[in-house]
């Protein structure tokens, strides 16, 4: 084939088709809680890898001076360590998991939220997650993973 040549020949339309109504229990014992990525910023050697790979550039990696205030929690701009933060837009990301291949040092994994951590905390009997929160990948971190606020 020619390089100017196309391809004209579409490929088969299926049409067996059938819908049936589905029982409200089917739906909620089939669908699973949403996948969340957790970027462990403690581990993070801050290549950039996963902003690159992303296809649709959902990864971004901001300055802690993008910062306005920080409420309910330590403000990371008052710790020197802290050059940057990771951010996720979770409505784009489609879960294709390249920026877990990409990452040299595997500190992004993807992960399911299962409630609230407000919840969370009651059950295992402490306060408030935030107070006791290492930054690591564990049950702790919630919808904004890896962000140290």
């Amino acid at each position: 084939m020619a390089r100017s040549d196309v391809w004209q020949e579409t490929p088969p339309f299926r049409d067996d088709y059938q819908l049936t109504l589905v029982d409200g229990g089917y739906l909620t014992a089939a669908v699973k809680p949403k996948q969340f990525l957790h970027i462990d910023q403690s581990e993070c050697i801050l290549c950039e890898g996963c902003v690159d790979i992303c296809p649709w550039k959902c990864i971004h990696y901001l300055s802690i001076d993008a910062i306005a205030e920080a409420t309910n929690v330590n403000d990371p701009r008052s710790d020197t360590a802290n050059l940057g933060m990771f951010v996720v837009d979770e409505d784009e990301c489609t879960r294709c998991a390249l920026c877990i291949d990409r990452c040299p040092t595997g500190v992004i994994s993807l992960g399911k939220f299962e409630g609230s951590l407000a919840d969370q905390a009651d059950v295992i009997g402490i306060a408030a997650p935030w107070e006791v929160d290492s930054g690591q990948r564990d049950y702790k971190n919630g919808y904004a993973y890896g962000m140290r606020f």
